[in-house]
C-alpha cells in the first residue's frame, strides 16, 4: 500500500472541500470530464455553491468543517491572482494547518511556484497525455524541482490512459503519484466512442480497460490508484456527512450516505397540532420528521410524502409520496 499525500488522506475524510477557481482551460484533452455547466466559464464555486463573495469561501468550509482545499478547474493558473488570494483568505481564516493542494496542467514558470509558496502546501501537475512520450523533455521536470526547492509536496496525478509507463521517469522527482480512474462524462462521451472505448459496467463511470493500462506503474511504492467508485461514493459521501452533521435541523434523519430525510406536509386546512421546535413551516409546506409525519398524521388532510436529498439545501435525491 503507497503512502498517501495528506490531501489525499483528508480526501478520504471528506475533509477536503473543493474549490473550483474557473472553468477556463487553455488545453482541449479529449478525456476531460469537467461538466458542460463549468466547462469554459469563468465562475467558480466552493464544492456546488457559487461563489459570488468572499464569504461564500469561508461559509462553506465551515459548514463541512473543512480540514482543507482541493483547488481544481480549468486551469487555476489562468487567474494565478484569484488562487493567491483564496489560498491567503483560507490560511488567513482557519491557520497554517488547512491544508491547500492544487491541480495543474501546465508546468508553471517560477515566479507563479515563488508567488504560492507558503500559501500551497502540495500541487500535483497533470502532464497532457500528449507530451506524455517526452516528458523528461518537457517543462515539466523543472518545475517539478523548482517547486520542490520552495517546500511543497509534488505530485502528478493523470487519468489512466493508454501509455501511462511513459510517465515512469518521472517517479524519482516526485513525492507522490496518482492514478484516477478513467471516467465517463457528458461532455467527454464522444471522445470515448471515438477510441472505441465503453463503460466497465452499468453502475459505475470507469472506462473497461482503464485499470489494465496501469498495471505496469501501479507496483511502484509512490503510486497510487484511485478508483472511480472510490470518488463517486466514498470521497463524496464523507463529505456529505461532515455538512449534513453541520447543517440538519433537528427533526431531519441523517442516513448512511450523508443526505438527508424529512417529511412534508402540504396543508388543505388548518395546520397541523405539532411543537413548533420540531418542524419548519415554509409557502405553506409543514416540514417534519418523516416518521411524525407517516405515524401521526396520516388522516390530516393535505399532499404528503417524503424528502431525501443533499444536506443544506441541496439536490433533491428522492421524493416518495405517502
Amino acid at each position: 500500500m503507497p503512502v498517501l499525500s495528506k490531501g489525499c488522506r483528508l480526501c478520504f475524510k471528506g475533509a477536503k472541500m473543493v474549490l473550483f477557481i474557473t472553468g477556463r482551460c487553455g488545453r482541449s484533452c479529449w478525456y476531460c470530464p469537467i461538466s458542460s455547466e463549468r466547462k469554459g466559464k469563468d465562475t467558480a464555486y466552493a464544492n456546488d455553491r457559487e461563489i459570488r463573495c468572499d464569504e461564500d469561501v469561508l461559509d462553506e468550509a465551515r459548514i463541512m468543517s473543512a480540514l482543507g482545499t482541493g483547488i481544481t478547474g480549468g486551469e487555476p493558473f489562468l487567474v494565478p491572482e484569484r488562487v493567491v488570494h483564496y489560498c491567503r483568505l483560507l490560511k488567513g481564516t482557519f491557520g497554517n494547518d488547512h491544508h491547500i493542494h492544487i491541480y495543474t496542467g501546465i508546468a508553471p514558470g517560477n515566479d507563479v511556484l515563488d508567488a504560492i509558496a507558503g500559501l500551497v502546501d502540495e500541487i500535483r501537475f497533470h502532464p497532457p497525455h500528449e507530451i506524455w512520450p517526452d516528458i523528461m523533455e518537457s517543462a515539466f521536470p523543472r518545475a517539478i524541482r523548482h517547486a520542490r526547492s520552495l517546500g511543497m509536496e509534488v505530485t502528478v496525478e493523470v487519468p489512466s490512459l493508454p501509455g501511462i509507463d511513459a510517465l515512469e521517469p518521472l517517479l524519482d522527482e516526485l513525492d507522490f503519484f496518482n492514478i484516477n480512474e478513467l471516467e465517463w462524462s457528458e461532455t467527454n462521451a464522444h471522445e470515448m466512442r471515438m477510441r472505441g472505448l465503453d463503460l466497465e459496467d452499468s453502475y459505475h463511470n470507469a472506462v473497461g480497460g482503464a485499470e489494465e493500462w496501469t498495471r505496469n506503474l501501479r507496483r511502484h511504492e509512490k503510486v497510487h490508484w484511485c478508483t472511480s467508485t472510490f470518488k463517486d461514493s466514498i470521497q463524496l459521501r464523507e463529505r456529505l456527512k461532515r455538512i449534513a452533521e453541520n447543517t440538519a435541523r433537528s427533526f431531519e434523519e441523517i442516513t448512511d450516505d450523508g443526505t438527508v430525510i424529512y417529511g412534508v406536509l402540504e396543508c388543505d386546512g388548518d395546520m397541523p397540532d405539532i411543537d413548533p421546535e420540531a418542524m419548519e413551516v415554509i409557502d405553506g409546506r409543514v416540514e417534519m420528521a418523516w416518521w411524525v409525519l407517516t405515524d401521526d398524521f396520516q388522516d390530516h388532510p393535505g399532499k404528503k410524502y417524503v424528502v431525501e436529498r443533499y444536506p443544506n439545501n441541496g439536490m433533491i435525491v428522492e421524493v416518495i409520496p405517502l
